[in-house]
């Protein structure tokens, strides 16, 4: 009895150091592959098309990145199921800082509260790493509306009917109509489009009375009067438009919808490993190529002094838009 007691203490003592052993090759092999990254390329997956605000941005950021941190940097367009498709593939990658996501909020803090189902948690499945950069929704109308101001709009609104564009049901510009029904009354009707750019084309060629998209999709219009900008849904002016007022300066401050786009890798990559992606990410914001390239785009550069920073952004935008799908009953019509 006594022998089988001693050789069973043997055998947990030597379970024991194995395990202690296995865990300290584990450390020691994430310590290693923390302080030798990036040793391959590295991906920037988008859930858009080419061309939008989102696609943009990984681009900007890509070409400073890969010269910073010494390997290639591609990006990889997954699109589909308004950005789902892409930030569902992200949260199943691999948390070794080789596969990263330029997200903007729809996807990650609006459409978990419109989709009826969505196979990942933004608080959850994610490690933020830095902002990118805001672009605030923007009303624009058809020049032939008569209304040059949004107590102007409102008034049509009251007086019969007003329908805006957005870039599909369930997203931010979505939400962001819905932000000013509930704030303006009167008959304003939702016509979802699939992306911005039909959005704007149909608003351009008179079908619709006006959209409400990311300022990138109508800056140029407006600059040129092919649309009439009426407001920024922002509680500051765009530095693209100074000469646009805000929603707040035409008495709707709660008619704030801003969009925004930041870098974020899939839950459990190494705290070294984001460390070192911010700080590449915030030494290739102050290039001038990325900034100018953003800034032709009218997306507004901003950076997260650090990722728990980003992190906890990200966490408040969820909860706001929360609320406000709640308050006004938006569903995604399937």
């Amino acid at each position: 009895m006594h022998k089988y007691k001693t050789h069973r203490r043997v055998r947990t003592v030597l379970a024991t150091l194995v395990t202690c052993l296995g865990t300290t090759v584990a450390m020691f092999g994430t310590q290693v592959s923390a302080a030798e990254f990036p040793d391959k390329p590295i991906t920037l997956i988008v859930g858009f098309s080419p061309g939008g605000s989102n696609d943009i941005a990984a681009r900007a950021l890509a070409k400073p990145l890969s010269e910073i941190l010494g390997v290639s940097v591609v990006v990889e367009n997954k699109v589909g199921a308004a950005g789902m498709i892409a930030t569902s593939y992200v949260a199943r990658s691999a948390p070794d800082g080789y596969t990263l996501m330029v997200s903007s909020a729809s996807p990650l803090v609006v459409t978990p509260h419109t989709a009826k189902s969505v196979s990942y948690d933004a608080r959850k499945d994610f490690a933020a790493i830095s902002l990118i950069g805001i672009t605030p929704e923007t009303l624009a109308l058809n020049p032939k509306v008569p209304a040059k101001t949004l107590k102007e709009v409102v008034d049509k609104a009251n007086r019969g009917e007003l329908t805006l564009a957005s870039s599909g049901t369930g997203g931010l510009p979505h939400l962001a109509i819905e932000l000013f029904k509930s704030t303006a009354g009167g008959n304003i009707i939702h016509v979802p489009y699939k992306g911005a750019a039909p959005a704007v084309t149909d608003t351009l060629a008179g079908h619709v009375d006006g959209v409400v998209v990311d300022l990138p999709a109508v800056y140029k219009h407006i600059q040129t009067g092919g649309l009439t900008g009426i407001a920024m849904a922002n509680d500051k002016r765009s530095e693209f438009l100074p000469d646009l007022p805000t929603t707040g300066e035409q008495g709707m401050p709660s008619f704030v919808a801003v969009n925004w786009i930041g870098l974020i890798a899939p839950a459990g990559t190494p705290e070294p490993i984001i460390k070192k992606l911010h700080e590449a990410t915030l030494a290739a914001s102050e290039q001038a190529e990325m900034k100018q390239q953003l800034g032709n785009a009218a997306v507004e550069l901003s950076t997260s002094a650090t990722p728990s920073d980003f992190q906890a952004f990200i966490t408040n935008e969820y909860e706001r838009w929360g609320k406000i799908v709640k308050d006004a009953n938006v569903k995604v019509e399937e």
